[in-house]
């Protein structure tokens, strides 16, 4: 399953080019306003496999700009965590400070290339993802059977601590953290290999094996499945 892309924008143009260059990489759905928009992100709070990982917002909208529709998202505890980029053809500093000041984690000025859009996403996607597990150090994150205590470094299944290698440790994070949704096998690289990955693709496929492994033997009911052609996902 793709990262999902929410876009708040009127111009048809653009939403073309949204739709165009993201469907390779990510899963977006175009709104024209905030009416619409906010209806589908209400169902995806309904469907969490629905809620979107990142939402590029327009300023200039018809009904609710999007500074008001930024601050709605940023003022309630559901949605304050989604990372939203700005765009706009405003160039003024000031709209870019007041973007910025109201909550967007960043801003993107018109017109902009497809490559600049793209970067800023998996940044800000990348940045979203590591904040979210800095704040959580001293929590323990707990999928079914699997506990893993951050104070301990340790990882529980089915109540029998279980060994790992780093690697092995931070892809299992990675996974349960995003239990239920597919990791594609360059994002993972990305968050568990980081520079360390040189190209060795077998690699992946070792550590998610042994994890399955010692899954297996503490007899844990959690599964890590293969998406053929994609990556692994926790079930």
């Amino acid at each position: 399953m793709k990262q999902i892309i929410f876009a708040v924008e009127d111009d048809a143009a653009i939403q073309e080019l949204y739709t165009y260059s993201l469907e390779n990489d990510f899963d977006c759905h175009c709104f024209d306003n905030g009416n619409s928009f906010f209806d589908a992100l209400s169902k995806g709070i309904q469907d969490p496999f629905i809620i979107p990982d990142l939402i590029l917002l327009d300023i200039m909208l018809p009904g609710d700009d999007g500074y008001t529709i930024l601050s709605r998202l940023k003022t309630n505890k559901l949605t304050s965590h989604i990372p939203v980029i700005m765009v706009s053809a405003k160039g003024e500093e000031i709209s870019k400070v007041k973007g910025l000041n109201m909550g967007a984690d960043d801003y993107l000025s018109k017109p902009f290339g497809i490559l600049e859009l793209l970067a800023r996403i998996k940044a800000n996607l990348r940045k979203n993802n590591k904040s979210n597990r800095t704040a959580n150090e001293n929590d323990n994150i707990v999928y079914k059977d699997i506990v893993i205590d951050f104070t301990k470094h340790s990882i529980t299944a089915n109540g029998a601590q279980i060994q790992t290698t780093l690697k092995e440790y931070n892809l299992l994070c990675l996974l349960c953290e995003n239990a239920g949704k597919v990791q594609e096998r360059e994002n993972i690289f990305s968050e568990v290999w980081k520079n360390d990955y040189i190209g060795e693709t077998r690699t992946l496929d070792i550590h998610v094996k042994e994890l399955r492994k010692k899954l297996s033997e503490a007899e844990s009911k959690v599964v890590i499945q293969t998406i053929r052609g994609v990556g692994y996902m926790l079930s």
